[in-house]
């Protein structure tokens, strides 16, 4: 068995908007407590991302208390983080059609205003439902409004690696992930399949092919060339770019930085 530690735990409330960095978070069936329970959709209800939008990168998140805030430039607006019982209404991500609820008009005209587009802002009930991919569920593992998995797992010697062939070093937030860990090679987590942080139980199940958000840069909003250009020098498979592996969890618990981690 080989062991290395968690370093770095984030959740991302609103979908495709700026991260938190944490010092432990909650597991939960659909992925970390609040990571990626909100999302903006146009008004057809289609999800909306980075990859139309940089500009949400510049939109800042932080959980304080039983609320959920934004700040955007000097402006900033508060979301009760407490569920209400709403009327869902239907909204796709990628292939999926899943039942949420906007938070209010009120909110989603904030997003419109400065965003430039009308949108709404909805939330994911926790109990609402949204397999992953039956080809690497386990135990009919859902997912909350991430792409596609509940977690994704990036090994800090695998950004280092791609830092030492970059000109200009990038951070961690480039890539999104939930979890990264210390110790080991670079993309050992590419051979990762049961493991262990703390005292729960995972399983990665399926490298993370990258779309272009990482060429975003999540303090400015500029997009760039960088790191997929790089990335696909040696990492490229099949006509797809891949950075780090996707994982479900076997047990809910509580993560902490600092937790062991141990490949079974």
């Amino acid at each position: 068995m080989k062991t290395s530690q968690l370093s770095e735990i984030w959740i991302y409330p609103v979908k495709s908007l700026g991260g938190i960095s944490i010092p432990s978070a909650r597991v939960m069936p659909k992925g970390l407590q609040y990571d990626r329970r909100w999302m903006l959709v146009d008004t057809e209800g289609k999800f909306l991302t980075q990859r139309q939008y940089p500009v949400f990168s510049k939109f800042k998140t932080a959980i304080e208390g039983d609320q959920l805030l934004i700040r955007y430039l000097v402006d900033r607006l508060s979301i009760d983080i407490k569920e209400e019982n709403k009327t869902c209404l239907d909204v796709r991500i990628w292939d999926d059609v899943v039942q949420a609820y906007e938070v209010s008009p009120f909110h989603s005209q904030w997003f419109s205003d400065r965003i430039g587009t009308d949108c709404k802002l909805v939330y994911f009930p926790e109990n609402n439902p949204r397999a992953v991919d039956p080809r690497y569920s386990i135990h009919d593992d859902h997912t909350s409004l991430s792409d596609a998995y509940p977690f994704l797992l990036i090994g800090q010697a695998s950004l280092d690696e791609l830092n030492k062939r970059l000109a200009i070093p990038l951070p961690i937030d480039r890539f999104r992930p939930n979890f990264v860990f210390t110790g080991g090679h670079p993309h050992e987590e590419d051979d990762w399949k049961n493991f262990t942080i703390g005292d729960g139980k995972f399983s990665a199940v399926k490298p993370c092919a990258r779309c272009i958000i990482p060429t975003i840069n999540q303090d400015t909003g500029e997009k760039g060339v960088e790191p997929l250009k790089t990335l696909a020098a040696y990492r490229s498979r099949n006509n797809k770019i891949y950075f780090g592996q996707n994982v479900i969890s076997l047990s809910a618990h509580t993560v902490s930085v600092g937790d062991l981690i141990t490949v079974l």
